[in-house]
């Protein structure tokens, strides 16, 4: 590992941790659980920089994993709790998973059914549930959209709970998500909806699950709504164990993703071509779409100098977007896209042989630490 004082001998492109402001948010959190009497989890799917798990380690209860993998690097790196979720568990992994999880969250009865006889004494069971109301716009990232595979919708719920009595001993929790990054009124009105369908089921149980999508560290978050409501909810249930397990949460603005202008071309504008990519390092820029905020510049035309910001690989639209800027860029130059380290790093994709981006943590006294460069091999080992 490298250690280096100065930012400009970075390799490029790189994702940039920022150790101080990762703090901040874990910090905020940490007050959550100390008023509002509840746990949080560090959803792996949305950041899973274990370089830094000794430091939420500190702060944060254990992971919710989303499978196997998951769940293996949250029990060697993270070292506390262990949540596993799936919307389908495969048969080769489930015994694995039942070893290194604390809760096993179900999408289904017909899962229960298949690994009811697998699961170990200290695996406390649960079932994800679909609340069937949500506001999220993008069906993309709505959990609760029609159709949608992910839980069980109160009149299967209670077809099921009559069909399975054998296995109710087993359930000792529920789950629901239907939020994406979103303030603590849409957890208002999904847990009202909620409450009201399943409630009567709470007394047989020891723990509910409210998922993710809670943006608590955005800085217009109603963190003092959010303690009141979960106070609440606890006066009513005072036996349940109460979890959230936010992912955008904990990333929130904590770093950046550095890049170097590579070539300028003319094609009705100027285009710039970068080291980076939208399709394979931010990949959320084009699926959602959302603009990428870029340190130092503005909307098209707001400044004097206009480019498109393009990709290095051979997709038409790999594209990050238009932006103007006080100065022309010159090739060599550095751009700094902004908040790239929640739902971003994870996504990463060597397609068409581009490097992963390195990855460096500015720790708390200033210094950089280089904790991970990729090159040819991390490319070649996806394939066969």
């Amino acid at each position: 590992m490298d250690l280096n004082s100065n930012q400009n001998f970075l390799p490029s492109p790189c994702f940039v941790c920022e150790e101080e402001l990762l703090e901040k948010n874990l910090q905020l959190l940490q007050k959550v659980q100390n008023e509002a009497d509840v746990k949080i989890l560090l959803a792996l799917k949305g950041f899973s920089l274990f370089s830094t798990f000794d430091l939420c380690r500190e702060y944060l209860q254990g992971c919710c994993a989303s499978g196997l993998n998951e769940a293996i690097l949250a029990k060697e790196e993270f070292k506390k709790e262990v949540h596993t979720y799936s919307p389908a568990f495969k048969p080769n992994e489930f015994e694995k998973i039942t070893q290194i999880s604390n809760h096993i969250v179900f999408n289904s009865f017909n899962q229960l059914e298949t690994y009811k006889d697998q699961i170990k004494p200290h695996n406390s069971i649960g079932l994800r549930i679909n609340p069937e109301v949500s506001t999220v716009e993008v069906d993309l990232y709505n959990p609760c959209s029609p159709y949608s595979r992910l839980g069980i919708t109160k009149s299967e719920f209670e077809k099921n709970f009559t069909l399975h009595t054998s296995h109710l001993a087993l359930i000792e929790g529920l789950h629901f998500h239907a939020l994406c990054e979103q303030n603590v009124d849409a957890l208002e009105a999904v847990l009202e909806k909620f409450e009201k369908n399943f409630s009567h089921y709470f007394n047989q149980l020891e723990w509910i699950n409210f998922g993710g999508g809670h943006h608590i560290t955005r800085k217009d978050y109603d963190v003092d709504a959010l303690i009141a409501l979960l106070k609440a909810f606890k006066s009513r249930y005072p036996h349940l164990q109460i979890y959230l397990e936010p992912g955008e949460a904990i990333g929130w603005q904590t770093g950046y993703l550095e890049a170097t202008v590579l070539d300028i071309v003319q094609n009705g504008m100027q285009i710039a071509i970068l080291d980076t990519s939208a399709e394979c390092h931010m990949p959320d820029t084009l699926a959602m779409p959302y603009r990428a905020e870029i340190r130092g510049a503005s909307l098209p035309n707001e400044k004097p100098y206009t480019y498109r910001l393009g990709g290095n690989t051979c997709l038409a639209g790999d594209i990050i977007g238009d932006y103007s800027f006080d100065t022309p860029l010159q090739i060599g130059d550095k751009i700094i896209l902004e908040d790239m380290i929640h739902y971003t790093m994870v996504k990463t994709t060597t397609f068409n042989g581009i490097n992963l981006p390195s990855i460096a943590i500015k720790r708390k006294d200033g210094t950089i630490e280089i904790v991970r460069k990729y090159g040819y091999e991390s490319y070649k080992d996806r394939l066969s």
